[in-house]
């Protein structure tokens, strides 16, 4: 009985190997894709770019044998195929042979790309096939395609002297952009930097970016593809390292300036309080893993501009004169709860005697911003010095901290907000990390500036409407009128 039994179990396993053994010859089995075409989104030209997978699956009631797997133009791409664990190489003629997917298994396909360089300045559209040639004579087909764009590639950048960064082609900077002292480096409206990972601007000179309304400067990652199918990696923080303005660093400008998803958007170190070291103005930090606006010891001047979401303090000023006006300061970082940083943090460390005052303020001042955040409290005052040389106010602002009474010395026009307590922006979307900081019509701060104190225009280049002038960086209504007697475009120190 026991030889009988293995006897019967021998044959079965016999006939289940010859079974898988057996590869289909009919045209009527296929090969099923989680995917028929591959979408590498936009690359650089001569980048290699992310990898991107997909399996094929086996569902017929045979095994399935590809006698040729190749890339239908070869090596003219730039499309780089692992099929099976085997790299379709330039020693294999770009293809495979014999590729087995067994009944009811799957492999699967890495793509890369390193697109040639197109010669024009817009993305042109890279295509190719994968090939699957089937034994039964059938045949299969994966699209891979790509938007190639040409970039100009620098690698450690040092400028000495005079040096200028102008719309054109995309930047793509590796290893960082060091100023030298005494030297300037000066990015033109409409141009778009790119910075690789741990890429930076470190200035011990001076950086002047000036955009327009209409060509706004952009400093951002290097990474065009996406995290997630909802995500793109350019709304993920931490890509790139960001500015830092060092000592010697003064009288830098940046001007309609979208800086985003760095680690640090802008620091400030210590310096001479005799002139100014960043004059900030109609221009966007937003979504920085660590700071957004760091200041210490220096002064600063912040006009109509947005600085928003991060994981320390969206602003935090350190001694010294900061003058903010018509600014929308909001901390809504999607990650962190508690360990994540204020909107704005301002304290008298790192002060000295010698002072910085405008309108009788020395240390900081703000006027006609919004401060708000997730959070009850977003704002945070340290005071060490009982001598009260360090002095602040803020007026005609929205804070969203706990109401303090009876100070009309530091606060006047003040209105006390809790989180989210009205409807004051557009679009804050933590789900997606999409936010619009556009006012909202029903918010608060409508039409409850200060008109004296408005800058020419708002963040968008739009005026003001003089009569109910808008709090906050961004306009809901305006009026054709402007009014110059901005503090923070002044430089009265």
């Amino acid at each position: 009985m026991k030889q009988l039994l293995t006897a019967i179990i021998i044959s079965l396993a016999i006939a289940a190997c010859s079974n898988d053994d057996k590869f289909s010859i009919s045209t009527a089995d296929k090969l099923t894709f989680a995917l028929d075409t591959v979408k590498m989104d936009t690359v650089f030209s001569k980048v290699p770019a992310p990898t991107k997978s997909f399996w094929i699956y086996n569902r017929s009631s045979a095994s399935i044998r590809c006698s040729k797997v190749m890339l239908e133009q070869g090596n003219q791409t730039g499309f780089r195929v692992n099929v099976d664990g085997e790299f379709l190489s330039p020693e294999k003629g770009y293809a495979l042979t014999d590729i087995e997917v067994r009944k009811g298994d799957s492999i699967r396909v890495f793509v890369e790309i390193t697109s040639p360089e197109q010669g024009q300045l817009s993305p042109k559209l890279v295509s190719d096939n994968l090939v699957f040639n089937l034994e039964s004579g059938a045949q299969q087909k994966v699209n891979l395609n790509a938007w190639s764009w040409d970039a100009e590639r620098i690698t450690n950048l040092v400028v000495k002297g005079e040096h200028t960064l102008s719309a054109g082609k995309p930047i793509i900077i590796y290893g960082g952009i060091k100023v030298d002292s005494a030297s300037t480096l000066y990015i033109n409206e409409g141009t778009t930097i790119y910075f690789h990972d741990g890429a930076g601007i470190d200035a011990y000179g001076k950086v002047i970016s000036k955009g327009t309304a209409e060509r706004p400067v952009t400093l951002r990652g290097d990474r065009l593809d996406r995290m997630f199918d909802y995500l793109p990696y350019d709304l993920v923080s931490g890509l790139w390292k960001g500015i830092h303005l060092y000592s010697s660093s003064m009288e830098n400008e940046i001007t309609f300036t979208d800086i985003h998803s760095t680690y640090d958007g802008v620091v400030c170190d210590s310096s001479s309080l005799d002139d100014l070291k960043l004059d900030l103005a109609y221009s966007t930090i937003h979504n920085c893993h660590g700071y957004g606006l760091k200041a210490t010891h220096s002064v600063v001047n912040v006009t109509a501009s947005q600085i928003t979401n991060s994981f320390y303090d969206c602003v935090s000023a350190n001694g010294g004169f900061v003058g903010i006006t018509n600014c929308t300061i909001a901390q809504y970082y999607p990650f962190g709860n508690s360990l994540r940083g204020m909107a704005l943090r301002f304290t008298d460390q790192c002060n000295t005697p010698q002072q910085v005052s405008y309108l009788g303020v020395n240390g900081f001042l703000c006027i006609n911003t919004i401060i708000t955040g997730f959070d009850n409290d977003v704002i945070m005052g340290e005071m060490n010095d009982t001598t009260n040389t360090y002095g602040y106010k803020f007026q005609n602002c929205v804070l969203t901290t706990p109401e303090v009474q009876g100070d009309s010395v530091h606060f006047e026009n003040v209105q006390w907000k809790g989180a989210l307590a009205d409807s004051t922006f557009v679009l804050i979307s933590h789900e997606t990390q999409h936010y619009d900081f556009h006012l909202d019509t029903l918010s608060c701060a409508v039409g409850a500036a200060e008109a004296m104190y408005l800058p020419p225009h708002d963040r968008d280049g739009k005026p003001y409407n003089q009569q109910k002038p808008d709090i906050g960086c961004y306009s809901l209504s305006t009026s054709p009128k402007s009014n110059t007697k901005s503090f923070a475009r002044r430089k009265e120190f």
